[in-house]
């Protein structure tokens, strides 16, 4: 049989506060038992759900679309390491995605970023006239890189 933890355990261990624990549970992210006294009581497979949310929360994902997720998972059995690995392997693009924004950011530090102006009038070295307030309001280059890399315009 699968050893329980409490919320204290299991909080400790996935270094996610109680609170928030508790939140997790209520919108259906986790689940646990009540023990005799009322007190939650985690499965350990619980620890890998965690994970699961912290590192979907980190890729920039809500928890509504964590949920959707996690509902994928087989529901007869713990999770196997083949059932998470099958889940996770939809996240490639994604993180591909955010690592080519990065480098984007990146290369753009010392340009754009690191100048200020964004899309001013008072730019001569990169944005003589404000050609590119023209197009839109904000870092205009940035945006219509990434509306290129995606395939749409902006």
């Amino acid at each position: 049989m699968e050893t329980t933890l409490t919320i204290n355990q299991i909080s400790r261990r996935s270094g996610v506060a109680s609170s928030a624990l508790r939140y997790y549970e209520e919108r259906g992210l986790i689940v646990s038992e009540r023990a005799g006294s009322g007190h939650r009581r985690f499965p350990r497979h619980v620890l890998r759900r965690l994970a699961f949310i912290t590192f979907a929360q980190k890729l920039g994902m809500k928890l509504d679309e964590i949920k959707v997720e996690l509902d994928k998972l087989p529901t007869g059995h713990v999770p196997t390491g083949d059932d998470w690995t099958a889940l996770s392997e939809k996240w490639t693009a994604r993180v591909d995605e955010q690592i080519a924004q990065l480098q984007r950011l990146r290369d753009g530090l010392s340009d754009c970023i690191g100048c200020g102006c964004l899309s001013l009038r008072s730019c001569k070295m990169l944005n003589a006239g404000d050609a590119l307030g023209q197009r839109g309001p904000g870092p205009r280059g940035w945006v219509e890189d990434l509306a290129n890399d995606a395939g749409t315009s902006a």
